[in-house]
């Protein structure tokens, strides 16, 4: 095997395949893949080191002995109006649960994922496919519990425990297995996974090492910066929210030929400052730290990479100390912890992490630690409702008493860099008219790559109609890092003109910026070659789920097979039968169809689950009209402006629609709303003088038509209508 293709970080000196022989030239060998039991004759320390950690423990069969508390005695309880029963029957476990109105469910679990805080039992449901039971198992307290909390997921749900969103074989197994492959047969909507072993073994961080690394034993030269980084990038996979590229998890190449960050974009994801606020895990926040990067820290000097424990002590602070206690590298801070703290030296306010790495509780026993290393900023608590660290402690202060703190301890180191970011990156996702200049001043001095790509992944919306950002987008091309190539790219791609100059990154030596390119130019790929193969690859990874039917269908409607586009998106509407945004892409397609009737019923859909969605309703009005149906028409108008009552050209088209229907005071009222809203539009005060000409206001309609011609002096119409209604 090349030298390259091995993970080059050997720190511990822990490399697998210990014990084979070397074959002779002659001979012809096939090697047993290695598990982790071949490492421990030469690895023994290492290997009881990672035998009881987390990652070794990350999966298992279902076992008497070490399941007995959780199974034995037999359990009865209750949650969310279900009837559980638990117990242990004929050496197998047994789960029961009863719905009302429905036939008693029974299932016995195969495995257990996860050890502690909390234990989840993955179900054998037929055709290979496995899923992860929403009862889990909580050991250092012996109950059981609901990991979806307060929120009552129903079957038939994606996210219901028997839904593709709690899949195993898609979902879960590639982080909790070793050399896991998923094997879906995409015709039958079946699996045949298979891996090496269960739990995080020597391989899955190491590879499968050359048969003469058993006679390397000691003297490991240390590694180099390169192969460090490299390192981190075998933690991450599992350690982030990420998407797979081509549904392998490979120790020792680059992060971005396999995956796609999740980056602080979208806020019911991350906060705008990036702190992690839905199950998001570690990666992102780390790579938009100053530590992770920018100063090149990795997860290794933290964490022992086998026991995944810290290396240092966090009580007292020594962990951060090794590098914040004397200025060990250009550019690190020397802090004294209780004179920075303002806390206590025995206090848990002057311990590092409490301030810099707050913990949130996840799967309801799940706390972990932010690992964004970011300053608790009370202001923005005040301005955007965004958590801080200081509050979490003192939760009987008011957010001006930590304001106040804040400002006296640290002054005007508090108007940060951080805080300046927020709020850019606050503006641009409420589409704030100001937005693509802050993001563009934003771009030109953010030093952090993460950060930078965050930045131009907001900006894509911003792609047609500020040269600025699309001028930032081409630099950025020629960024040095993949992640900001990859933001680029996107951005560039949602803007006509500027996507047909994106073949060159065709070629680019990233699969994540390749990716974006040939999505971005898919209509344009030749269908057997090498691109238009690499991104078919990468289609058919999620191809079991319903976002990856919708982005099959997304791609054969680019490419302008609506046949094909229209089958993707209702298989990924029948899987999830609550995702607005799958409805969404099915009414587009329809809509470029011509079947408006259809299209609306999908863009209505789309609004019955997301009630806060005023254009999808505005959508669904728009088809309705098309297809005729003006009562329903009518009906999904007056939802727009209900649900966004400054929705101008709602208002408008509802003043439009009722007028159709001669109800002309309803009408002016509504055209009236319309021109109160946006008083620039011309249409607005015209469709007004042409209903008071129906309805015989003369003079109603010159003041009308005069207004139109105030607004817009070329207008074609109203000079003639303002002619008539002058005339005598």
């Amino acid at each position: 095997m090349p030298l390259n293709s091995v993970l080059l970080f050997l720190i511990a000196a822990l490399l697998a395949g210990c014990g084979r022989k070397t074959p002779s030239v002659t001979q012809s060998v096939t090697l047993k893949p290695s598990t982790s039991a071949d490492c421990r004759s030469c690895h023994e320390e290492i290997f009881r080191s990672w035998a009881d950690s987390h990652h070794a423990l990350a999966h298992r069969s279902v076992d008497a002995t070490k399941d007995a508390t959780a199974f034995t005695p037999s359990r009865n309880f209750s949650q969310h109006g279900v009837d559980y029963q638990i117990a242990w029957n004929d050496g197998r476990p047994d789960f029961s649960e009863k719905h009302a109105a429905r036939p008693v469910d029974k299932y016995g679990p195969e495995f257990a994922l996860g050890h502690t805080p909390l234990r989840q039992y993955v179900v054998p449901v037929g055709g290979g496919r496995y899923q992860v039971a929403e009862l889990a198992f909580d050991p250092a307290r012996s109950e059981w519990f609901d990991v979806f909390g307060d929120e009552q997921r129903q079957p038939g749900e994606w996210g219901h425990w028997r839904g593709r969103g709690m899949n195993w074989n898609s979902m879960c197994a590639h982080c909790h297995l070793t050399d896991f492959r998923k094997n879906y047969d995409a015709a039958a909507d079946t699996y045949a996974s298979t891996w090496r072993e269960q739990g995080i073994g020597c391989a899955q961080c190491h590879g499968e090492l050359p048969a003469e690394h058993a006679q390397k034993k000691k003297g490991v030269p240390p590694a180099d910066p390169a192969a460090r980084a490299r390192a981190q990038e075998t933690c991450a996979p599992c350690h982030a929210r990420n998407e797979l590229l081509t549904g392998t998890v490979q120790p020792g190449v680059p992060y971005t030929d396999h995956y796609r960050l999740t980056l602080p974009t979208d806020a019911a994801i991350f906060y705008p400052d990036g702190q992690m606020r839905d199950e998001d895990f570690n990666y992102t926040s780390f790579l938009t730290s100053r530590m992770g990067g920018k100063a090149g820290i990795t997860c290794l000097d933290c964490h022992d990479p086998h026991s995944g424990r810290p290396r240092l002590p966090v009580e007292n602070n020594a962990l951060c100390l090794q590098c914040h206690a004397a200025a060990t590298k250009p550019n690190i801070p020397v802090i004294d912890p209780v004179a920075h703290s303002h806390h206590a030296a025995d206090s848990a306010g002057n311990r590092c992490v409490s301030c810099h790495m707050p913990t949130t509780t996840y799967m309801q026993r799940d706390p972990r630690h932010d690992h964004g290393f970011l300053r608790p900023d009370p202001l923005l608590t005040k301005e955007l409702g965004i958590p801080n660290a200081c509050a979490r402690c003192h939760s009987d202060q008011t957010v001006d008493w930590a304001i106040a703190a804040t400002d006296r301890w640290y002054g005007a180191k508090m108007e940060s860099r951080q805080r300046v970011r927020t709020r850019g990156v606050v503006a641009a996702q409420a589409g704030a008219a100001d937005a693509a200049d802050t993001l563009t001043g934003l771009l030109a001095t953010e030093d952090i790559p993460a950060w930078k790509a965050t930045l131009l992944e907001l900006a894509r919306p911003f792609a047609n109609t500020s040269p600025g950002i699309v001028a930032a987008a081409r630099v950025a091309l020629q960024d040095p890092e993949p992640l900001v190539r990859s933001a680029a790219v996107q951005v560039l791609g949602a803007n006509e003109a500027a996507r047909l100059a994106l073949t060159p990154v065709l070629k680019d030596p990233s699969r994540l910026a390749r990716l974006d390119a040939e999505w971005a130019l898919s209509d344009r790929l030749a269908e057997n070659s090498p691109e238009r193969k690499e991104l078919n690859a990468y289609l058919a990874v999620m191809a079991d789920q319903p976002a990856g039917q919708a982005r099959l269908g997304e791609d054969f409607f680019n490419r302008g097979r609506m046949v094909e586009a229209e089958a993707a998106l209702r298989k990924a509407t029948e899987w999830d039968q609550n995702s607005p945004g799958l409805f969404l892409t099915l009414g587009t397609v329809l809509n470029s169809l011509g079947r408006d009737a259809e299209a609306a019923a999908a863009f209505w859909r789309a609004a019955q689950t997301n009630h806060a969605d005023a254009n999808a309703a505005f959508s669904a009005a728009l088809a309705f009209a098309g297809a005729g149906k003006l009562a329903d028409a009518e009906m999904a108008l007056r939802e727009t402006v209900r649900r966004d009552p400054s929705r101008d050209r709602a208002w408008y088209n509802l003043g439009l629609l009722l007028a159709q229907a001669h109800r002309g005071a309803d009408a002016l009222q509504a055209l009236g709303e319309a021109e109160r809203l946006a008083p620039s539009v011309a249409d607005y005060p015209y469709a007004r003088a042409t209903i008071l000409w129906q309805s015989g206001d003369r003079a109603g309609t010159a003041t009308a038509a005069r207004r139109t011609l105030a607004i817009d002096p070329a207008h074609r119409e109203a000079p003639e209508l303002l002619r008539r209604a002058e005339a005598r």
